[in-house]
């Protein structure tokens, strides 16, 4: 049995390209006070694990002559050895090493011979912890089939011992004629597809070209509804295929004395924690782009792409967060207003403008715009920058809501975790921010070459917080 990759998914791959690559990351860091699994027991955790989402043993093989999408095959020659790796830094084992060592990692594609996934166990680290770095391309993780790797290896309580994993035998590989045929039996049963078949044999692009169009008048009006245009910037230019990596840790409850000493302002609105967290980002983009000489004045802006998730009342949500829908809103950031409350109520106010009143794009036309699905909530932004003109907006910025309460490895209990989003081609920076047991946790990817200086943002990340908090 074969499934076919849908027009969205397979586009994560036609879109690839060496300088933007379309995998996600995350970076997942346990207390020192626990050993690390060894090796063999972790290839037991995930073999055992990876049972339950069959697409993980599962590569992806191209239909002879492009008549159709491809479609997902069992790998015959699966080999969980080589997907889960081991590898440990030099003394001290400093997060500065292991940044680095995130960056080298996450910007080499993966192997599209074989599964669409790595999982890397890093030993080493300063305090005698360890971290698991996973790669998860976008094409594989439809939150239905298969979920994120970091998601499939954790757990909510301590597990001693792990059962062992049930023998697998892989299923024969289709041949060429049986893909073929497969293909053209599919557009026989849908016979308005048999013309674009023969035409052409690229049909996903086709019907990716045509969500598209679908879905430019809702975006205009998007961008409309903003007050600036976007401009040049350090954020945009030629991307290479290097990339820098760092991290940022913040606590939690400063956003939220923020959120309750800051008034309402002018309008009346309270600011969100989500609010918070994009003035922490304005204000650190303010300081990064004056300590390199850039012109920032008053009407200085950057636009970001921000994924929300929003209550929609009509489809019998709960406050437990059931029956919320995805929005994306583009936002300018006042990078150029120097009083932190002042940019916290405008960015406030923005976020209002787009969400309570409508304008913000529904998750269905993003998914037909630009190539995401709404169970990766971080690799919502991620895929729409890869479709997206790089003239829409400069940034993503995605913020998910995880845990507050440990998860574990084993009996190891985990105590930080960044995202790592892919950076867009044409654009500098992806910043992934999850919050997790009390804390913020800032993901910070960025072109090598076009920000050399990636420490002074993360720098003031911190600074801009304590702005706010004095401030408030």
């Amino acid at each position: 049995m074969t499934t076919r990759l849908t027009p969205l998914d397979a586009s994560f791959l036609y879109l690839e390209r060496p300088n933007a690559v379309m995998h996600v990351g995350a970076v997942l860091v346990f207390d020192g006070d626990q050993a690390a699994p060894s090796h063999e027991a972790l290839l037991q955790r995930v073999s055992g694990r990876i049972a339950q989402y069959p697409r993980y043993r599962q590569r992806v093989r191209a239909v002879p002559g492009g008549v159709a999408n491809p479609v997902w095959v069992t790998d015959e020659a699966f080999d969980v050895t080589y997907h889960v790796r081991r590898s440990a830094l030099p003394r001290p084992g400093t997060r500065e090493q292991l940044d680095e060592f995130v960056a080298r990692v996450l910007a080499r594609p993966l192997d599209r011979a074989r599964p669409l996934w790595e999982l890397y166990l890093v030993e080493g680290l300063e305090g005698g912890g360890f971290a698991l770095v996973t790669k998860t391309h976008q094409a594989l993780v439809d939150g239905v089939e298969a979920v994120d790797i970091a998601e499939v290896v954790l757990d909510d309580e301590p597990v001693e011992q792990e059962p062992p994993a049930a023998p697998w035998a892989p299923s024969r590989e289709p041949s060429d004629v049986e893909l073929v045929v497969g293909a053209l039996v599919g557009a026989v049963r849908r016979p308005s597809r048999l013309l674009d078949v023969a035409r052409s044999g690229a049909v996903e692009l086709k019907d990716a070209g045509e969500r598209v169009t679908a879905g430019v008048g809702q975006v205009v009006s998007a961008l409309a509804s903003t007050s600036r245009s976007t401009n040049r910037s350090p954020l945009n230019g030629h991307t290479g295929s290097a990339r820098r990596f760092v991290t940022v840790d913040t606590d939690l409850e400063d956003y939220r004395v923020v959120r309750s000493g800051a008034d309402r302002g002018d309008v009346g609105l309270q600011p969100s924690v989500n609010d918070v967290i994009l003035a922490v980002i304005a204000g650190a983009l303010r300081a990064w782009l004056e300590s390199r000489g850039e012109h920032v004045t008053r009407s200085t802006s950057v636009r970001v792409l921000v994924p929300v998730s929003v209550h929609d009342g009509t489809d019998g949500g709960t406050d437990d967060g059931s029956g919320d829908r995805l929005t994306a809103c583009f936002i300018d950031l006042p990078v150029g207003e120097p009083t932190p409350l002042v940019r916290l109520h405008q960015i406030a106010y923005a976020m209002w403008r787009q969400v309570d009143r409508g304008r913000a794009l529904g998750a269905a036309t993003l998914a037909g715009l630009a190539g995401f699905a709404s169970p990766t909530l971080h690799s919502l932004g991620s895929r729409l920058g890869a479709a997206a003109s790089r003239s829409l907006f400069n940034l993503v910025v995605t913020n998910v809501p995880g845990p507050q309460t440990p998860r574990f490895l084993g009996v190891a209990t985990m105590t930080d975790t960044y995202p790592v989003m892919p950076v867009a081609e044409g654009q500098a920076l992806a910043i992934g921010v999850t919050s997790y047991d009390g804390q913020v946790h800032y993901g910070i990817n960025a072109d090598r070459d076009l920000v050399p200086d990636l420490d002074v943002l993360a720098a003031a990340i911190t600074e801009s917080l304590g702005e706010l908090l004095d401030h408030a």
